[in-house]
C-alpha cells in the first residue's frame, strides 16, 4: 500500500481551518476553490466532488471528529482498489525569528493530509493531485510557505 503524506502550513487559526476542512459539502468554496469545481451531497455521509481536470470521484465520510478535529474520508470507484484519507489540523504554535521559538497565540495551523492507496500505480497521479490540492488549499486558507 503507498503511502502519501502533505503537510500545509496555513497562517489561519486551526478553528478556521478546522470549519473549512469539516463543511465537507462545500469543498469547492470553503477549501480548494478552482481545484475542486463542484460538491454535492449523496445523502449525509457521502459526497459527489467534481475537479478541475474533469474527474468524479464519490467519498465516503467516515468521521468528523470535532475533538480531534480529524476528517477520514474512502473514495470508492475509479482505479483504486483502495483509497482512504484523512485531514488533522494542528496549532502550528511555534515562530522562528533569528533561532528563537516564540508562541504565536494560536494563530497558525499545520493541516496534515494522508492518503493510503492501492494499487501503487495510482499512487503518483493521486499524489500529483494531491500536491496541486495542497497549494490551493494553502492559498485559499492563509498558506506559509510550501506545503510538503
Amino acid at each position: 500500500m503507498a503511502s502519501i503524506r502533505k503537510e500545509i502550513r496555513i497562517d489561519a487559526r486551526p478553528d478556521e481551518v478546522w470549519a473549512a476542512i469539516r463543511d465537507v459539502g462545500a469543498v469547492h468554496q470553503r477549501l480548494a476553490p478552482g481545484f475542486v469545481t463542484g460538491t454535492r451531497m449523496d445523502g449525509e455521509a457521502a459526497r459527489v466532488v467534481t475537479f478541475a481536470n474533469g474527474l468524479v470521484v464519490r467519498e465516503l465520510i467516515v468521521d468528523v471528529d470535532d475533538t480531534a478535529r480529524r476528517l477520514a474520508y474512502t473514495a470508492v470507484g475509479g482505479r483504486s482498489t483502495h483509497h482512504n484519507a484523512s485531514f488533522e489540523v494542528f496549532d502550528d504554535g511555534q515562530v522562528f525569528d533569528d533561532g528563537q521559538v516564540f508562541d504565536d497565540g494560536g494563530e497558525r495551523t499545520r493541516l496534515v493530509w494522508i492518503a493510503d492507496v492501492l494499487p501503487h500505480e495510482v499512487a503518483a497521479p493521486i499524489g500529483e493531485m494531491m500536491e496541486q490540492g495542497a497549494r490551493v488549499m494553502q492559498r485559499t486558507l492563509g498558506g506559509v510557505g510550501a506545503p510538503h
